[in-house]
């Protein structure tokens, strides 16, 4: 493999941004989905705990074999995740997820841990247990570059669905990611569910997505250019302007001072006391987290996690929305009056009556296309978003009449 050693110091950068293009996005047919879902693991007798790392791990390596074909792992905070197989199409890739979803919580309860979904943790104290060290050396990232208190929330409190989809013949891509970036501000709203985070009310819907906006936007902010008319050459642009995380040698070192990788590849600043290679970008390509990230498919990372009676309507209706052409016609209409809001719609969710309109016409659109087996979770995901009302409102009215521990300790058994 060729290395940055060998490239034209004059040409780095050129050299690297056409490494980045030619292989962010996949040219092919649409039509396979992916589902990840992440849920915060409580201590159902006790939900300030936080389970331990060897706790977990004991608990998961006693876990069935899954029916659907999901991978387990653990989050830096103990947050589970399970990551699907490639499906045919949304409907068996919700069908193979709810299958091992419905098998992983068995097993926890078994050991008197639940696994909640919601997109932030609402009552316990940022605090990582998973000890590998690429999440140390994040951790003290953070620490160095003034956002301790956002990265270690994103790290330890903070949960979501990401949906896995095919970039796409070429000649649709630059339609195909202005639509996954115009919908989310909309999709935001529709399934924020994060009201609280560490033991507070924030006054955003979801805080979730307010933490990520507090981190450094060259590395978590959206890639779009400013026409979006060549995807590949926006998250080349974008790779090489945002700063480097992380060192990859012999052991994982964080970069306490902003360096682009430009600058790196180029010669200005040197790290780790010699020049990238090119396994050195494709690792710094792994610190960057945009909502929509391109990784041959198309990563869309702006769900809150959401409850087993909601997400497969939600994931049925982005997946469609992108999919299916009628449907991705009334998207992109329905969307354009708020196609930049991320932060309204994370703060204000579906009170805000243009979101709300969107949400509607959006979830009526996919509805359209659903199976029979989704109608229910359809009909329900539209009458909530024609109320206004987001997942999280839910959770809200649990802990005003309850409080947080109770209201935990009840959605951790399943209530």
């Amino acid at each position: 493999m060729t290395t940055t050693a060998t490239w034209d110091v004059a040409c780095a950068s050129g050299q690297a941004a056409a490494r980045v293009a030619a292989n962010c996005l996949r040219d092919g047919p649409i039509g396979k989905v992916g589902l990840e879902i992440e849920a915060h693991c409580f201590d159902i007798a006790d939900p300030q705990r936080r389970p331990g790392w060897d706790e977990l791990s004991a608990v998961i390596s006693g876990v069935p074999d899954l029916p659907g074909g999901s991978a387990i792992t653990v989050e830096p905070g103990g947050a589970v995740e399970l990551s699907g197989p490639p499906a045919d199409g949304p409907g068996a890739a919700i069908t193979g997820m709810a299958a091992d979803r419905a098998v992983l919580q068995g097993h926890f309860a078994e050991h008197g841990l639940g696994l909640v979904l919601l997109g932030a943790d609402p009552l316990r104290p940022t605090r990582r247990v998973n000890p590998g060290a690429r999440y140390r050396a994040m951790e003290r990232f953070f620490a160095a570059t003034g956002s301790a208190e956002a990265g270690a929330a994103m790290m330890t409190s903070t949960a979501s669905i990401q949906i896995n989809i095919e970039a796409g013949p070429r000649a649709g891509w630059a339609d195909r990611v202005r639509l996954a970036h115009a919908l989310g501000p909309t999709m935001i709203a529709l399934a924020a569910n994060s009201p609280l985070l560490g033991g507070h009310f924030t006054g955003w819907r979801s805080s979730r997505q307010r933490v990520w906006g507090q981190l450094d936007a060259a590395r978590c902010g959206p890639v779009l250019g400013d026409d979006g008319d060549d995807p590949a050459a926006d998250w080349a642009r974008y790779a090489l302007r945002a700063p480097v995380m992380l060192v990859n040698g012999t052991e994982v070192a964080p970069v306490t001072e902003w360096v682009a990788f430009a600058d790196w590849a180029e010669g200005r600043a040197q790290l780790g006391s010699r020049v990238p290679t090119d396994e050195d970008l494709d690792y710094h390509l792994t610190t960057l987290f945009p909502p929509v990230r391109p990784r041959r498919w198309l990563e869309i990372r702006y769900l809150d996690s959401v409850p087993d009676t909601i997400w497969p309507a939600v994931a049925f209706t982005l997946v469609t929305l992108l999919d299916q052409p009628e449907a991705a016609q009334a998207a992109v209409s329905a969307t354009a009056p708020v196609a930049g809001e991320w932060d309204l719609a994370a703060r204000a969710g579906l009170a805000d009556p243009r979101l709300r309109a969107a949400a509607v016409q959006c979830v009526s659109a996919a509805a359209e296309h659903a199976p029979p087996e989704l109608a229910d979770a359809m009909a329900g995901l539209l009458a909530d978003a024609e109320a206004g009302r987001c997942p999280g409102d839910e959770f809200t009215d649990r802990v005003v009449e309850h409080g947080i521990p109770a209201a935990l300790t009840q959605l951790a058994k399943g209530e």
